[in-house]
């Protein structure tokens, strides 16, 4: 008898779990299906945003950011004094000029904002890239459309690059800063547009900019 019931309750108990597993699995059949997550992160199931852009940037084969400029780029150099090649590279979308300023980041004339202007140059094409050594320093206009001046445009018949040239036997040197800007659009100025005309205009629309610094003393 014990055997006998025994083996009855093990009857019931398998008969029990293959209806509790019926159970669940036809439940699970009739269920609704799970939605799917919506693509993409951020609030509102907006598609979340890519990586940023790279930054753009300035370098120079012939000048390097926080080395001595060399002395065929100065006063040093005398009337052989020459203008370092640049190369700007990584330009944001929608750029559809460039402009660049070389300034002398120490004296303060009158006490005032401004520092020492060396050379700036506006409306350069959006395809270009670089501007080359030697750049002539003849004309105001140059040969792909754009502009130079340097501050004392046509004193001496010199309207681009002014070579660094900080006061003798001063130990601590200048600092020159070299910067190029992208614009979304080209600047309507005169030739003989000063550095106050082209940071006005350029206000509002510099979708880019980079810069490299390099010290000077003599």
């Amino acid at each position: 008898m014990r055997l006998k019931h025994v083996w009855l309750l093990s009857s019931l108990a398998i008969l029990g779990a293959t209806g509790a597993a019926s159970r669940t699995a036809s439940a699970q059949q009739n269920a609704a299906p799970v939605a799917a997550p919506a693509q993409g992160g951020g609030q509102g199931g907006q598609r979340a945003a890519g990586a940023p852009p790279p930054p753009m940037r300035l370098v120079s084969t012939d000048i390097a950011d926080g080395k001595p400029i060399a002395g065929k780029f100065t006063c040093a150099a005398g009337a052989d004094a020459v203008s370092p090649a640049l190369q700007w590279m990584q330009a944001p979308r929608g750029t559809e000029s460039f402009a660049l300023l070389v300034h002398d980041m120490e004296p303060r004339p009158r006490k005032g904002v401004d520092d020492i202007l060396h050379w700036m140059v506006w409306n350069m094409p959006a395809t270009a890239n670089q501007l080359p050594e030697n750049v002539s320093p003849a004309s105001a206009d140059l040969p792909d459309g754009s502009h130079q001046t340097n501050g004392f445009a046509g004193q001496g018949g010199n309207f681009g690059y002014r070579p660094p040239c900080p006061p003798q036997d001063v130990a601590v040197p200048h600092h020159y800063a070299f910067e190029i800007f992208a614009l979304d659009q080209k600047l309507d100025l005169p030739a003989a547009a000063t550095r106050a005309d082209l940071l006005k205009a350029m206000d509002g629309h510099i979708a880019g900019h980079a810069a490299l610094v390099a010290p000077f003393n003599r």
